[in-house]
């Protein structure tokens, strides 16, 4: 644990987010990734009267963030559970509306950083990647048991590797011989399945496999999509949701769920506007906002960052 406590967490894009929430000191506000607490130790200093709650899957991040939230004020509650759960968690503490949600989203540096984790290919460790470490299915099943079809469609899905089937056939050729357990272990794989010409660019060749696998195992995509349909319904009139994303596949999600709450899509040729087509969001941000050049210098995690902004304007 001590390892774990000396780890450093950046949060990207933190003066921005935090003002975009627009905190009320008697407000309610939801953290739906708490990770090293970054993000909710500055919504708790807004707050006197008002609340904080936040959510994390990993048990580490919390006992972390916990020490670090108490000593600014008792007004948190911690909710050791996949954001997915939103709506259902907070109604079972008796909260039906909140004036501010975030997301921060991607992998900690918490669990980036700590190798046994197995999130890192710089790292030698267990193939793993579970935010939460109580669920069965981890990255080494994956690797192991997926079928080189399953594994293709993943590596081209949420990876966007475009070697995608040359490395999904390198993987079963190679566990039909041993299986493939620790992160070094997929790295050399992957690398023997690639020509030169790739193995010599600056980017990583396993950059884009190891994402794949870290959404696969987690069910990132699914979950957030299922959030932050939740998360609108539990906005106040005035109330925000920021999003900070880390790839493209996050930020379509973010970009098409918000687009299609603010904007009014008519059939053709209705002479009136019907009540039920009222628009009752709006867009805070036209284009995505991006780190500082101060931002990138401090930390090179910033800058594939992408942070979006929705209010609602009625109920």
């Amino acid at each position: 644990m001590s390892n774990f406590e000396n780890l450093t967490h950046y949060s990207v894009l933190l003066n921005e987010s935090i003002d975009a929430l627009q905190i009320k000191n008697d407000g309610i506000y939801v953290d739906c990734t708490l990770g090293g607490g970054g993000h909710s130790s500055k919504i708790l200093e807004k707050l006197t009267t008002g609340k904080l709650y936040a959510f994390d899957q990993d048990e580490m991040a919390i006992e972390v963030a916990r020490k670090r939230l108490a000593s600014i004020s008792n007004n948190f509650t911690i909710i050791n559970k996949n954001f997915e759960t939103i709506s259902d968690s907070l109604k079972e503490l008796n909260v039906s509306a909140v004036d501010g949600i975030i997301y921060d989203l991607g992998v900690s540096s918490f669990q980036f950083d700590l190798p046994d984790r197995g999130f890192s290919y710089r790292f030698d460790a267990r193939l793993d990647m579970r935010m939460d470490l109580r669920q069965e299915l981890d990255a080494y099943q994956i690797v192991n048991n997926y079928s080189e079809n399953e594994l293709s469609t993943i590596f081209y899905k949420y990876g966007e590797d475009k070697n995608a089937r040359l490395i999904a056939r390198k993987i079963v050729q190679t566990r039909k011989i041993k299986p493939i357990e620790t992160t070094f272990e997929l790295v050399d794989v992957i690398k023997s399945a690639l020509p030169a010409k790739i193995l010599r660019q600056n980017s990583h060749p396993a950059k884009q496999i190891f994402q794949a696998l870290r959404i696969e195992v987690n069910g990132e995509l699914k979950v957030l999509e299922n959030s932050l349909n939740q998360a609108l319904d539990l906005l106040k009139i005035g109330g925000r949701i920021v999003v900070i994303t880390f790839h493209s596949l996050e930020d379509r999600i973010v970009k098409n769920i918000f687009k299609e709450h603010s904007t009014l899509n008519l059939p053709k040729g209705l002479p009136f506007i019907p009540d039920n087509y009222e628009i009752k969001y709006q867009l805070v941000n036209r284009h995505v906002i991006l780190p500082t050049d101060e931002e990138l210098q401090e930390n090179n995690r910033s800058h594939s960052a992408k942070m979006r902004i929705i209010e609602r304007i009625k109920l």
